[in-house]
């Protein structure tokens, strides 16, 4: 990696020596009883920025220019203006907007930074935490001072320049690529099997996941629906309270859970208001620093956020492969090792921020943590509401965090990530107090890949028995396909497909999880 500065004599984060400290009073926060030393190389979170564009198209900004917009608010933020040009890293987040082949390096030059480091990612929402986990631990080690973390989406623009209205002047393709590009070894997220059955969306898999869920524990489907539509307008109504929400508006659970013509059913139980919403133009940017670097630049200590602890982990790549569709090892073993790590615990957590693509993700994350429903599970207010830019929602969820913790000193806030379809995940840990232990991350990628995996039947035909299912519904809201995962005699899994109008109405009104069914070599079913 380029832009690495050697490791100074006498830092722990190699060698095991102790470097030496900041002051206390170089560090002190009079809103704080901290007034111990701290590391220098302690990484920080000192500057976030958010930006949202309402503008029509042809006045919209590119994605490029929204980050850089953000990193400079965030270098505001952290009360040091400077810091966005002398940046050393850029590490972007893969934008659908708009095709860039260097977004990081051309979001420097637009900073008029020259990073010694420019990193752009694959798709998945994972990955701005992800992002953060590895600028940390870059800090930590001394090879880098400062890093900017950034993304944006101006998806209204592009689906109006599909529609045929003029399309904006923005940066071309270069054809070349300066970035280190981060996930480019990610294996395919579906199965050949899957995508000839068509289960191809996360609107597809998520809500099976939510009906596994519901299955596991005994709830009757009308009490399920009324518990994920209060779930959802808990969220609504922290995204009422976030200057930045999108939709800064709070639902009634019967307003989000009650199909209408402003909220058809997208794949039952799922109804508009319960999915991420993408329609939006949004960027957020975080800075990070080492807190030596933040001490020389003066930036206030009641700006600082540290990092404590940071984990990735990804579940079994293909669905049909998992052991359980209501469940994620990956969560549970990396989730809760990044609280270990932190030296605290799901209890002790104040402030979270769970993945909130769809109400499942949220459900299977909380109980995989150890985190009551009960407790409030978003710092934004969720994907839906306060917005979901593709790839970029967790930098918003960071960017909240910090500015939360700065609020509540001494807290602590944890935010997950997530990418694909509950596959890939990342953990953060952040407090305004410095770690005791110093920033800690693991890899715990050898311990979930030991965990049950299924044998995925693929080309089965017969007897089967459903494990989970959905209702997708079209654009006008009728029924259109249901989509299930069948378990075979042998407990394999594979899917299958019905379109029969009756079954179709009766899963949505009865319990099909565990009903017999006829597995026909065409992938259709039909029970029996």
């Amino acid at each position: 990696m380029t832009g690495h500065r050697a490791l100074p004599p006498g830092h722990h984060g190699e060698s095991g020596a102790v470097a030496p400290l900041l002051s206390a009073a170089a560090t002190a926060d009079p809103r704080s009883a901290m007034s111990v030393p701290v590391d220098p190389f302690a990484p920080v979170l000192v500057g976030v920025g958010q930006v949202e564009q309402r503008a029509e198209p042809a006045d919209a900004l590119e994605p490029a220019e929204l980050m850089a917009q953000a990193i400079r608010d965030a270098a505001v933020d952290s009360g040091a203006p400077g810091l966005a040009g002398s940046i050393a890293a850029v590490m972007a987040l893969h934008t659908l907007s708009w095709p860039y082949d260097d977004v990081a390096s051309e979001v420097g030059r637009r900073l008029g930074a020259d990073p010694h480091l420019t990193m752009s990612t694959v798709m998945g929402g994972n990955y701005p935490q992800t992002l953060v986990n590895r600028a940390a631990e870059e800090i930590a080690n001394g090879r880098l001072e400062s890093v900017a973390i950034c993304g944006a989406e101006t998806w209204r623009t592009r689906a109006a320049t599909r529609r045929g209205e003029a399309a904006p002047e923005w940066t071309p393709r270069s054809g070349n690529s300066d970035d280190e590009v981060l996930g480019v070894d990610d294996p395919e997220l579906t199965s050949p099997e899957e995508v000839a059955r068509g289960v191809l969306l996360p609107a597809h898999v998520y809500p099976m996941f939510d009906v596994a869920l519901r299955a596991d524990e005994g709830l009757g489907i009308d009490d399920h629906r009324q518990r994920i539509a209060e779930l959802w307008a808990g969220f609504s109504r922290v995204a009422a309270t976030n200057p930045h929400a999108w939709i800064r508006r709070a639902f009634t659970a019967d307003e989000v859970g009650t199909p209408s013509s402003d909220n058809r059913m997208i794949g039952f139980p799922y109804t508009k208001l319960m999915c991420s919403n993408n329609n939006v133009e949004q960027a957020a940017a975080v800075v990070l620093c080492s807190a030596e670097r933040a001490a020389d630049l003066g930036i206030p200590r009641d700006r600082w956020v540290f990092l404590h602890s940071g984990t990735d982990a990804h579940d079994h790549w293909w669905v049909s492969e998992r052991d359980r569709l209501d469940s994620s090892p990956a969560i549970r073993l990396a989730g809760r090792r990044a609280l270990e790590l932190a030296g605290t615990s799901a209890d002790d957590i104040a402030h979270v921020d769970l993945y909130s693509c769809f109400p499942s993700a949220v459900q299977v994350a909380a109980r995989e943590l150890g985190l009551g429903r009960d407790r409030q599970l978003t710092v934004t207010g969720g994907m839906s509401f306060a917005g979901g830019p593709w790839n970029n929602y967790v930098t918003h969820a960071i960017a909240t965090m910090a500015s939360v913790l700065r609020d509540d000193p001494g807290s602590t806030g944890l935010v997950t990530a997530n990418g694909g379809y509950l596959t890939k995940h990342a953990f953060g840990v952040y407090s305004t107090e410095p770690p005791p232990d110093g920033y800690r991350s693991e890899d715990l990628q050898r311990a979930v890949d030991a965990t049950p995996r299924r044998h995925a039947a693929h080309g089965y035909a017969g007897a089967a028995m459903v494990e989970t299912y959905t209702v997708v519904h079209d654009r006008s809201g009728a029924p259109e396909v249901a989509l299930a995962a069948l378990r075979t005699p042998d407990d394999g899994r594979t899917w299958g497909r019905c379109t029969d109008p009756v079954a179709m109405a009766s899963m949505e009104t009865e319990e099909w999880v565990g009903r017999s069914v006829r597995l026909d070599d065409d992938g259709s079913f039909t029970p029996t």
